[in-house]
């Protein structure tokens, strides 16, 4: 983490890892996050999830669902109730990297649905998907929340690759994909997303600079920075930035230092956005396909079934 840390910040546009947010008070207040007026893409999500999962488990009858990044498992519940409908001794894997919040997932689910097999899996799903057990057949692995759209493009396909690797033919992936701008959907209304009024956003920014300082010893000053988030049209993201308000030295334990002058930037989050052409070229460079593609009405979200790309 340290060496992680210290890289990110020497490159001449700093930027910092993001799965470093989820420490549990970061977890708490992504939770929240998901709960505002602003933040469209949690609730369309799991309209779609209510509308077409039912459907597509009792057609194809999946006996076990791997999560990455599960969270509270809130959107699983969709899943898990289609599944227990048909078929006894599900296994539900929740993979996260915070542990203690992962076990109350955890435990929650177990007093929630009699007989389903909980196996929570702390691991950092960019290094490594390693799981408890074997899978039985038919399996499916998720990946909701639009969470690929955190990473680079690069790193995005090295993650889609291993979930290839996991998968058998009758295997599906299952991938929430937040959509680009277009007919009706302004740059704005994303926006609006990630700059919610109550500053909840702002406040899970900085909280990646508590969990520094608490894992690593370094000494950021949160009130010396200043929050901005912004839709790049020519990359298609979300990029989310800590503007220093100052000039200042950041220290770390061992004597080693960063500058920052007033205006300099840390990168602490980026969210791409997809449309079609976007995602089968991702897939078509990591051995999947789709297998079925729904929108809402508004053309805010997609919800993706993928499969091994064939033979």
């Amino acid at each position: 983490m340290r060496r992680e840390v210290l890289e990110g910040l020497r490159l001449p546009r700093k930027r910092l890892p993001e799965r470093y947010h989820y420490d549990r008070r970061g977890s708490e207040l992504f939770e929240e996050i998901t709960r505002l007026d602003e933040y469209y893409p949690t609730r369309t999500e799991r309209a779609l999830l209510e509308r077409w999962i039912p459907t597509w488990v009792e057609e194809l009858a999946p006996v076990a669902l791997v999560e990455l990044g599960a969270g509270s498992a809130e959107k699983s519940r969709v899943l898990l109730d289609a599944m227990v409908k048909h078929a006894s001794d599900i296994l539900y894997i929740p993979v996260d990297v915070s542990g203690e919040f992962l076990h109350e997932t955890a435990g929650q689910l177990r007093s929630e649905y009699e007989g389903l097999l909980v196996e929570p899996t702390i691991a950092d799903i960019t290094r490594e998907l390693g799981l408890p057990v074997d899978l039985p057949e038919p399996a499916w692995i998720a990946f909701l929340g639009s969470t690929i759209g955190n990473f680079e493009t690069e790193a995005a396909v090295r993650l889609l690759r291993r979930i290839a690797a996991r998968l058998r033919r009758g295997d599906r992936f299952l991938l929430g994909a937040d959509l680009r701008p277009g007919a009706h959907k302004s740059k704005e209304r994303v926006e609006l997303a990630y700059n919610d009024a109550a500053g909840v956003t702002e406040q899970f920014s900085l909280n990646l600079l508590r969990v520094l300082n608490r894992e690593l010893g370094s000494d950021f000053d949160l009130d010396s920075f200043r929050y901005r988030s912004f839709y790049d049209d020519e990359e298609g993201r979300i990029e989310t930035y800590l503007d220093s308000l100052c000039d200042q030295i950041v220290h770390f334990p061992d004597g080693v230092e960063i500058t920052l002058t007033k205006g300099e930037s840390i990168r602490t989050e980026i969210s791409t956005k997809y449309d079609r052409r976007t995602l089968d070229d991702l897939f078509a460079q990591s051995g999947l396909v789709v297998d079925r593609w729904v929108e809402d009405e508004r053309g805010y979200y997609a919800l993706v079934l993928a499969a091994l790309q064939p033979a």
